[in-house]
């Protein structure tokens, strides 16, 4: 056990945790789930996979200390943070816990003041809606930039410009 946990309870007499601590998550189950499982980042590299989660606040959530769920924070501590790759492993799924997980990470001190907080999902929406997310404020639309296929670029390739490819 470490000294990190951020959120502990009991169910049916089992342990769950929700922990902040990098050294202790399941890299293994972290990457078959997104890169297998997930529609939003199936085909993950593993090393792309490890920048991300270097460069982002981590959250394993655990039964019994084994590994069953997991989501991560981009941010700057200061103003914004983007909620991404939240999951809860099949078996574990419809007890709450994804919910619960995503509390845990909104009341974590690091967070606290920010002036925004962002996501997208395609089919958790009543989740993140009862943790506090709406729709974006009035006059404010959301953008996005995107490549689907970023981890086969070659370095350094020219590419085409996106309106030219139409």
């Amino acid at each position: 056990m470490t000294d990190s946990i951020a959120a502990r309870r009991e169910i049916g007499g089992r342990i769950y945790e929700i922990d902040p601590d990098k050294d202790r998550l399941d890299f293994g189950l972290i990457h078959h789930f997104l890169a297998e499982c997930s529609h939003w980042a199936r085909g993950i590299p593993r090393d792309v996979l490890r920048r991300a989660i270097a460069h982002s606040l981590a959250f394993g959530l655990y039964c019994d200390g084994e590994q069953i769920g997991f989501a991560r924070v981009v941010t700057d501590e200061a103003t914004f943070a983007y909620l991404a790759d939240v999951f809860v492993v099949a078996g574990k799924r419809n007890a709450g816990l994804g919910q619960w997980l995503v509390e845990a990470i909104l009341a974590d001190s690091r967070l606290q003041h920010l002036r925004r907080w962002l996501l997208v999902t395609r089919d958790a929406k009543g989740i993140y809606q009862r943790c506090g997310f709406g729709q974006l404020a009035a006059g404010l639309s959301y953008l996005e930039r995107f490549d689907p296929d970023p981890c086969n670029h070659q370095a350094g390739a020219e590419r085409e410009p996106a309106l030219a490819r139409s």
